[in-house]
């Protein structure tokens, strides 16, 4: 059997500091090798602290719908609400129409990204980002990986079956991960037993423990703990290892 090369994504450090505790956890002790850093979010340097020392990729999961921007709110009227704090994901799910002004994402993705260097002392490993599916917003994350030349990860979009990392196809999952019935487990081995294997493929977790602020802000809140559970589940691993699956980060796709 040809193995699968599959690259497990832990997002969101930086979200809350109980987040934080549990995407340690899942790349210190589970599989995850590649976690997507929240730069404009409070808990940002509290969650590079925790993985200090930790032989993982860390990209840019650039997030415009959750706190407050790094950009002065004046200058990207339409990602703000009058408060200057980001319009919700809901706000974007709802909207009729692409609300995202391309140039003021370009403007907070920018932002974002020498956020990004002052907390980690380096260049994001990919660049990519988070929950809004607008097409301004994935645009000026494109525009701004190729001004300063970093390994663009082409964005979820529905009945999209593959994504671009860099120069590389990839398969990419939507996975319903807020449903109350979610397992996580059962989720990724149906995935990997039902995937062809002649690209890599990228299966996004949100691991993560609760606290307040994640319940008021976000729907994604319990099951980020049976996601943590899953990738540091040995008997998982061993799945794993049965069935030919090689795990990669995005240190070793997209050049």
């Amino acid at each position: 059997m040809k193995k699968l090369r599959l690259l497990l994504r832990s997002d969101d450090l930086g979200y809350s500091e109980a987040v934080n505790y549990g995407i340690e956890k899942a790349l210190r002790f589970g599989m995850t090798r590649s976690v997507g850093l929240m730069p404009n979010m409070p808990s940002a340097a509290h969650g590079v602290m925790l993985l200090k020392n930790l032989n993982v990729c860390i990209g840019q999961h650039t997030n415009i719908c959750v706190g407050k921007p790094v950009s002065n709110p004046e200058h990207i009227p339409s990602l703000v609400n009058p408060d200057g704090m980001f319009k919700s994901s809901r706000e974007h799910r709802s909207a009729a129409e692409d609300f995202v002004v391309l140039e003021e994402a370009i403007i907070e993705v920018e932002a974002q990204y020498n956020r990004f260097k002052e907390l980690t002392d380096q260049e994001p490993g990919y660049f990519e980002g988070h929950a809004v599916r607008s097409v301004n917003y994935a645009k000026a994350i494109e525009l701004v990986a190729e001004r300063h030349g970093l390994k663009f990860s082409e964005m979820y979009l529905p009945r999209q079956s593959t994504a671009r990392v860099g120069n590389t196809q990839t398969y990419r999952w939507g996975i319903n991960n807020i449903s109350p019935d979610y397992d996580p487990v059962k989720t990724l081995k149906d995935v990997i037993l039902s995937t062809k294997r002649d690209l890599p493929g990228i299966y996004v977790c949100h691991p993560g423990y609760v606290d307040d602020f994640l319940m008021r802000t976000s729907s994604l809140n319990l099951n980020r703990t049976r996601e943590v559970t899953m990738l540091t589940d040995p008997e998982m691993k061993e799945w794993l290892v049965e069935h030919e699956v090689e795990l990669i980060s995005y240190d070793e796709i997209g050049n």
